[in-house]
């Protein structure tokens, strides 16, 4: 693979989702790659305007210049998308026609080794999205308590063998520093019963994302945007969120009920139709949207993606 080739998951479904028009204001929270922005940014014309988070300098570059071959009806704020209001507001920006998430790391970020993203490359034990942030996994690895190593395995990896893991990082320190993503891996696997190694699926998978999600702080980053983008959001306007794991799904799935769906009381008194009150926003697809065979077979990691879209009403 290339190293700045990028396979966009869902895109049909994500630019149909945003129901784009020509002359709206749209936001990429996960610029990447450029592969979604390039979609909304080629169906804009000269009254349009695309604004596009990063905070990879890397991904910046790459996108500037390919989102400049298309037009420059757009603009990359390095910053986390939790962030939003803050920067639309400095950029006189109200509100917006539509705003993307598309949660899952870039092919890139995982294909580079010095980046520390993947099992499967041997690498310094890094994992930041933002490479000016002082957090890294080897801090974590070799600096949390085991309690908060527990911790974190067990609440964003969700892995049944934590404690073990947990147990033998803190012992294998004790000597030496956990350097690299493939000692960290091999401590996995002697973690693991050999029953558990011989299953479908990388041993370390659970792990590592956990570690990501603890060095980016990934889940609270994610409900401070979702909240951000709601109130930006103009009458008739669409958030599309693409996640591509349980932690980041529940999430979107409870924000998106919050804001849709308005309990009513047990009490049976009566209300008149004129009071009662209907929520401002509804979720356009009541079902998850999920990749076809034939995305699935082309891209294997789009397998876990999940769609949801919610629109402004009134």
């Amino acid at each position: 693979m290339n190293n700045n080739e990028h396979i966009p998951v869902l895109l049909n479904e994500a630019i149909s989702g945003l129901n784009i028009q020509e002359d709206g204001i749209y936001v990429d929270m996960t610029l990447g790659r450029a592969g979604h922005s390039s979609e909304i940014l080629r169906r804009l014309n000269k009254n349009g305007r695309l604004v596009c988070f990063d905070q990879d300098l890397e991904a910046i570059a790459y996108s500037t210049k390919r989102l400049s071959e298309i037009s420059n009806q757009f603009q990359i704020i390095k910053d986390n998308f939790r962030n939003i209001e803050k920067n639309l507001n400095e950029l006189g920006i109200d509100e917006v026609d539509g705003v993307l998430f598309d949660l899952g790391v870039s092919s890139p970020q995982f294909d580079k080794d010095y980046r520390g993203f993947s099992y499967r490359f041997d690498g310094p034990l890094d994992m930041r999205m933002d490479l000016s942030n002082q957090l890294t996994a080897k801090k974590i690895v070799n600096e949390y308590s085991f309690e908060n190593l527990l911790r974190v395995f067990r609440e964003y990896g969700e892995d049944k063998y934590s404690y073990n893991i947990a147990k033998n990082i803190c012992k294998k320190r004790e000597t030496l520093p956990i350097e690299t993503t493939y000692e960290l891996v091999e401590i996995i696997k002697e973690s693991k019963p050999k029953k558990e190694l011989e299953k479908i699926g990388h041993p370390a998978k659970q792990i590592f994302q956990a570690l990501r999600i603890e060095v980016n702080d990934e889940l609270n980053a994610l409900t401070e945007a979702l909240e951000g983008a709601i109130k930006k959001i103009k009458v008739g306007g669409r958030i599309v969120v693409i996640t591509f794991q349980s932690l980041e799904d529940k999430i979107v799935k409870n924000i998106f009920k919050k804001y849709s769906v308005i309990e009513g009381n047990r009490r049976n008194d009566y209300i008149n139709p004129k009071d009662i009150k209907t929520p401002d926003y509804k979720e356009v697809n009541r079902k998850v949207i999920t990749p076809c065979e034939e995305e699935i077979e082309m891209n294997h990691r789009s397998k876990s993606a999940k769609l949801r879209i919610l629109e402004k009403i009134k």
